[in-house]
């Protein structure tokens, strides 16, 4: 659930920002196939629960189940908005941030030089930048395909990479052109604003579902804390975001043209508040239920949320310095970064004081005393994460 989640907030938001009808009925797939995992976990459960006792452990996956529901019809509501022409401007797509990665949809020909071949074998993110995200076969799904999957005639890829990877690896899966819709000229002054706020809500709602799943399987109260602050900050966005609609509306000739983007401000808070209701047990202190163990010993991979403390190895240096993918194992997949009241006036910045959220941070990016490191990998890289940062 967890996997598909991810994967349909991906697809949904990437529907929009690059009108793509095809990637948002890919969306309408998967939400399929995730109701068919609610029901079958629904019934696991109920199955489950046969006393008061085990019925009172059961409840908080009962509560993620139900928020996994949500997410899912967020995500459906969202790929809505371009396959039922809510509205959106035209000029969307010209507005993109340079560094947003192109998301693409391709069918596998028989002919294609990569059929019959695995993804090791292809070398294609190597060569191309391009990285194949999940895999559609006939009414299965191979999610976070490795090394030793083997393409096969027919199959219904999902790639990410940039833009000229992205057209190479399209032509020789499918043998076609990848073509992109013509770009019109926008009639709202500041519609690349709203383009990031977009790309932006899509970031946070992503690192939101990855922290509250991780605090459920690693009953870790840090991170569901973490998700509990995102919270704020997608309720501030969307706030920023309805009041920019607003304005925009008088700037436009159609008000109507704009109505797909609240839509999608509203999705992004039902996105938010089901990662919160998903870490509800944890922050409660209702520990993880046996199923919920049982899963997180079966992977070694670790979700943590780690102070730099003044002083400390990590203090004052970049990522890239420290080399901590190389020495630790562990991807920095965001910062929360705390802000005084005088040093958010100084920097001017928004609010009194409100912490800084950087998704995604490059090898350039300091790190301070007082951030608050993301990060996946190991225990073992973890533990050494926590010796550098404390």
């Amino acid at each position: 659930m967890k996997d598909i989640a991810e994967l349909l907030i991906d697809l949904s938001y990437s529907s929009v920002l690059f009108d793509s009808r095809a990637l948002a009925e890919e969306v309408l797939e998967l939400e399929s196939e995730m109701d068919i995992l609610q029901l079958q976990a629904r019934m696991s459960l109920v199955m489950a629960g046969r006393s008061p006792e085990e019925a009172e452990q059961l409840a908080p996956i009962f509560g993620i189940v139900g928020a996994a529901e949500k997410i899912s019809d967020a995500a459906g509501d969202i790929a809505k908005v371009v396959l039922d022409d809510i509205g959106l401007p035209a000029s969307l797509r010209a507005s993109l941030p340079d560094p947003v990665e192109t998301l693409a949809r391709a069918e596998l020909a028989a002919e294609s030089a990569f059929a019959g071949r695995t993804l090791a074998d292809i070398n294609m993110e190597t060569e191309t930048g391009v990285r194949v995200l999940a895999i559609r076969r006939g009414d299965d799904w191979v999610l976070n395909p490795d090394r030793e999957t083997t393409l096969r005639a027919g199959d219904v890829l999902l790639c990410r990479g940039p833009d000229d990877g992205i057209k190479g690896v399209y032509e020789t899966m499918t043998g076609e052109v990848f073509e992109r819709p013509e770009v019109a000229e926008s009639e709202i002054d500041d519609l690349d604003r709203a383009v990031e706020t977009v790309v932006l809500m899509k970031n946070v709602s992503e690192l939101a579902v990855d922290l509250a799943y991780g605090s459920v399987l690693f009953d870790d109260p840090e991170l569901a804390r973490e998700v509990s602050e995102l919270e704020v900050e997608v309720d501030a966005l969307q706030s920023r975001f309805e009041a920019w609609a607003l304005r925009a509306a008088a700037e436009v000739d159609d008000p109507v043209t704009i109505r797909g983007l609240l839509h999608i401000a509203t999705s992004t808070e039902v996105i938010s508040d089901a990662a919160l209701e998903i870490s509800e047990g944890v922050l409660r202190g209702l520990g993880s239920h046996p199923v919920v163990q049982a899963a997180v010993e079966a992977s070694d991979e670790v979700l943590v949320s780690v102070r730099v403390e003044p002083g400390s190895d990590l203090d004052g240096t970049t990522i890239a310095e420290e080399a901590l993918r190389t020495t630790t194992g562990m991807l920095v997949i965001a910062i929360r970064r705390e802000h005084d009241a005088d040093e958010a006036a100084g920097e001017g910045a928004e609010g009194d004081g409100e912490p800084e959220w950087i998704l995604t941070p490059d090898p350039e990016t300091t790190l301070r005393a007082g951030d608050n490191l993301i990060a996946k990998g190991t225990r073992t890289g973890a533990d050494r994460l926590r010796d550098l940062a404390g």
